[in-house]
């Protein structure tokens, strides 16, 4: 009873069957707060899986006039090969300088608005300006430019290789600072001190003047514009419906160029849960935009483990592994699903289980009338019971 009293309000390493026992030691108790699956695994968990989580807020901020920059690469969650993510804001008028990637870059607005530039190899230009809920993939080796309009503008970038870090991308400035100036001066056929107030280093973020219109900035190609917007506006696409919330998929077949990266936007509102499902053809990235959540994942011989997650967090998966995703507050959780992949694809556990000769699934499961009479030939990929 002493106990209770003194430690009653702090969550323990207790499970309600009486495993476990008082963590009495030094702790971070606002982490155990925040991970209560973790402080207290749900009795089915088992074995050894990776980390599958990591926060945005845990990573070094990259802090420049124009705005600032962070990132969860491999270098911070190492199950996470395939994919690497990059939160930045710009201010308005700030500017992610000229440059380009060895990696793809697909990326998503979530405050403010931007203008984006870029011309591709065959010298079409595009220049376009980007609001919340809209989406830009750049390919490898094509050079683009983000800046801030007059609200400034937060993003997220994502890029088709786990190793990536945006603080070593190919960029204008720095190319200039390590070119001989006669070069050039060849080069451009203008005297060598027409560089002379170059930058010495690279710049990667700076502040820069707020554009004026699209129609002011407008510059007049004629090779003309890129066959394939670099733009998709994935808000305006018109959502999946499902009892537990909303689905919006993206990838090569609604947004052409795209065409190595994939992606789902979820909602599951309260009550909800991402099915129990997998993904074939890719591992999954995730990034959690709002609300609080949990997912098991299942990786075969005896292993899951489960993660709670809330806004700001990443999740993966690795390939074909079984898992969910759960809304475990009293808001929507919306959360991406990104894949390295032209398109997106999910196998339904219960989907599966209805299209299968059901004599073989009810012995397979020692199933009863009530599991086999409820299963669905059609795929609810977010689904809301009266048990959850």
């Amino acid at each position: 009873m002493q106990n209770e009293e003194r430690y009653g309000d702090v969550p323990q390493p207790i499970r309600g069957d009486g495993t476990g026992w008082w963590d009495l030691g030094p702790r971070d108790v606002m982490r155990d707060i925040e991970n209560p699956d973790m402080l207290v695994p749900p009795v089915t968990d088992a074995g050894t899986l990776p980390n599958l989580k990591f926060s945005f807020s845990d990573t070094y901020m990259q802090l420049n006039h124009g705005g600032w920059s962070r990132e969860v690469t491999v270098r911070q969650l190492p199950i996470a090969t395939t994919l690497a993510g990059v939160n930045m804001a710009l201010t308005p008028g700030g500017v992610r300088e000229l440059h380009w990637h060895q990696q793809s870059e697909w990326a998503i607005m979530l405050v403010g608005r931007a203008r984006v530039t870029s011309v591709d190899q065959n010298g079409r230009n595009f220049i376009a300006d980007i609001g919340v809920g809209d989406l830009w993939f750049f390919p490898a080796g094509i050079p683009h430019s983000i800046q801030g309009l007059e609200e400034g503008c937060e993003f997220l970038l994502v890029f088709d290789d786990g190793s990536f870090s945006d603080l070593n991308t190919l960029s204008i400035t720095d190319w200039f600072a390590h070119t001989p100036k006669d070069v050039l001066s060849a080069n451009f056929g203008v005297p060598e001190h027409a560089f002379r107030n170059i930058p010495k280093d690279q710049v990667y973020i700076f502040q820069g003047t707020a554009p004026g219109t699209l129609e002011s900035q407008k510059v007049e190609d004629p090779f003309g514009t890129v066959p394939l917007s670099f733009t998709h506006r994935l808000l305006a696409q018109a959502p999946q419906v499902f009892p537990g919330g909303t689905v919006r998929i993206v990838d090569s077949t609604n947004f052409p160029i795209s065409t190595t990266v994939a992606a789902a936007l979820v909602e599951i509102k309260p009550g909800g849960m991402r099915e129990l499902h997998w993904h074939p053809n890719a591992d999954e990235w995730q990034y959690y935009m709002s609300g609080t959540a949990r997912m098991t994942v299942f990786g075969g011989l005896g292993t899951a483990r489960t993660f709670d997650y809330r806004a700001g967090d990443v999740g993966y998966v690795p390939r074909a592994f079984g898992h969910y995703v759960q809304n475990t507050g009293d808001q929507s959780v919306w959360f991406l699903e990104m894949f390295k992949s032209s398109r997106f694809e999910d196998v339904s556990l219960n989907q599966w289980m209805a299209l299968t000769p059901h004599q073989l699934v009810q012995e397979n499961l020692n199933a009863g009338p009530e599991l086999m009479h409820a299963l669905r030939k059609e795929k609810w990929p977010v689904v809301k019971y009266p048990g959850l």
